[in-house]
């Protein structure tokens, strides 16, 4: 009898215990957020207390309505925010780098140079007994690479709705390579390289341009460290390698904070015989090709970044995970400029550079051209922050397409990498921020929602770099130290707030219209 008894009590509990879980606490958490959304009203500020109320009280009026977790993801809800539907005005032809007859005669012209060269190659290969695959090339107009290059304008590298840009991503994980070969900066070196100089004339990274079946273009950087491996303390920031998956982690951070300056990286399985040996045309690459003795396929740079062959990089036995970066537009089409950055870093041992010892340097870049107007200097001051973020130290270029180098044109980040240390974080790198004392008023309201529990930074970075085939591609410590560095930032603004005043800080560069839902750039003259 009593252990009947025992067992209707347990059957009891189990249910009651089931009844708490499943139901209570699930209408528990949606009351509380409820409530904390409506409470948000009152201009409670959690990320720069009463600094910047003003600010705060737009981010939280203008905030999207939430949504239960089991039901939209956050990646999904931040996308739709009002602070990422903000409406440009209408791009004319001034505003766009290529016209579409332009870019369609250029590629056109290049195609057929490419199968008169092929011809070439593949009879010169013949006489010396070295077979290379006659690929055929399928130049589609509609190409997602030649959709990107015609998406770039004055704001940004492709729109926040550019449905080519996730195409791209596809096609670069899975087109067929048809050739590989050097990159244009490594071939300028000609091979020649002093081992005796710390830094190396072309960087620290092993990279090879693939073209891919629709003709398209894309920068292949092959893995050099795993993922958990940390840079060595010890280590200066011109001689760490740069890593394959800080490139693609590079590119998703870039359009989760909406800069959209970085172009498209996605990760991708190469078969370095198939898809490099066997159909390269350039013999010198051909030529560093060797079989290690665990019996898989290794390639090195000939003396370009390091002078020995133990530095080779090596399938297993034949595929290695890299990523694909696509490429920008001609510079015979796209010209662009490289200027450098008034914060670049001193390249020696015991060098420093005047903004490392004067406090008051952004006093004078102020007045210099072309920082003394426009929004040239916010543009960098948001590179500063991007590059903190990522723990990347040497960002000493600043590359501008030549029609926007006088116009309101944004800055490109062509040198996107590191994630080197989880545990560090470099503050110099904010020191365009913490000297100027200013930052863009939609770059604060969107980092200022990245620190709200509703997006926060990490998981929205770990729901995008789950999409790409090399995932995880980031460790949760690096995912981690994104939130930390968020905090920085926003505690750097704050105490820029307190110092100036708001006004002074946060420059509005947009301005929302009378019908309270369009929202279109401001210009910015400070």
């Amino acid at each position: 009898m009593r252990r009947d008894r025992l067992l209707v009590a347990v059957t009891l509990v189990t249910l009651l215990a089931a009844d708490v879980h499943f139901v209570l606490i699930p209408r528990l958490k949606t009351w509380y957020h409820l409530s904390r959304e409506i409470c948000a009203c009152r201009g409670d500020n959690v990320s720069l207390g009463n600094s910047v109320p003003t600010t705060d009280l737009w981010l939280l009026n203008q905030s999207s309505t939430l949504v239960s977790a089991e039901q939209d993801s956050k990646l999904e809800r931040l996308f739709r925010h009002s602070l990422y539907n903000i409406r440009l005005p209408e791009l004319g032809p001034d505003d766009l780098i290529l016209q579409h007859e332009e870019l369609m005669n250029y590629h056109k012209r290049k195609m057929t140079r490419w199968e008169r060269l092929k011809k070439f190659y593949i009879e010169a290969a013949a006489a010396s007994n070295i077979t290379i695959p006659d690929n055929p090339v399928n130049f589609d107009p509609e190409a997602s690479w030649l959709r990107f290059h015609l998406g770039i304008n004055r704001y940004a590298l492709y729109s926040r709705d550019d449905s080519s840009i996730d195409r791209l991503l596809k096609d670069m994980e899975t087109a067929n390579v048809i050739s590989a070969d050097y990159t244009q900066d490594e071939k300028a070196l000609k091979g020649a390289c002093d081992c005796s100089q710390v830094v190396k004339p072309s960087g620290l990274h092993l990279k090879l341009a693939l073209k891919l079946q629709d003709f398209g273009k894309a920068m292949f950087k092959p893995m050099r460290q795993e993922r958990h491996e940390e840079t060595p303390e010890n280590f200066f920031y011109f001689v760490d390698f740069q890593r394959h998956n800080a490139e693609i982690a590079a590119f998703h951070l870039d359009r989760v904070l909406d800069f959209r300056r970085v172009p498209p990286v996605s990760g991708r399985f190469v078969n370095v015989t198939g898809e490099i040996l066997y159909i390269t045309h350039n013999a010198d690459l051909r030529n560093v090709f060797f079989t290690s003795p665990a019996n898989n396929t290794c390639f090195f740079a000939k003396c370009l970044y390091v002078c020995k062959s133990e530095y080779a990089v090596c399938g297993h036995p034949d595929l290695l995970e890299g990523s694909m970066s696509a490429y920008l537009p001609g510079l015979s089409i796209a010209p662009r400029i490289s200027i450098p950055n008034p914060w670049i870093r001193s390249y020696s041992f015991t060098g420093r550079e005047e903004w490392e010892v004067n406090p008051l340097y952004c006093n004078t870049i102020k007045t210099l051209y072309p920082y003394n107007s426009g929004n040239r200097l916010l543009n960098i001051i948001d590179m500063a922050i991007f590059d903190f973020l990522t723990g990347m130290v040497c960002s000493h270029l600043c590359q501008v397409f030549n029609i926007y180098i006088i116009s309101k044109g944004f800055v490109i980040s062509l040198f996107s990498c590191r994630f080197g240390r989880y545990f560090h974080d470099e503050m110099s790198i904010l020191a365009p921020l913490t000297q100027c004392c200013v930052i863009k008023r939609s770059t604060l309201l969107r980092l200022e929602l990245l620190a709200r529990s509703e997006y926060r930074l990490s998981d929205v970075m770990r729901e995008s770099l789950s999409r790409d085939p090399l995932s995880p591609v980031l460790t949760e410590a690096h995912l981690e130290a994104l939130d930390r560095r968020l905090e920085h930032v926003l505690r750097t603004v704050g105490r820029c707030v307190k110092k100036l005043g708001e006004t002074q800080v946060v420059v509005t560069d947009f301005v929302e219209s009378q019908r309270g839902t369009t929202i279109h750039p401001a210009t910015n003259n400070r």
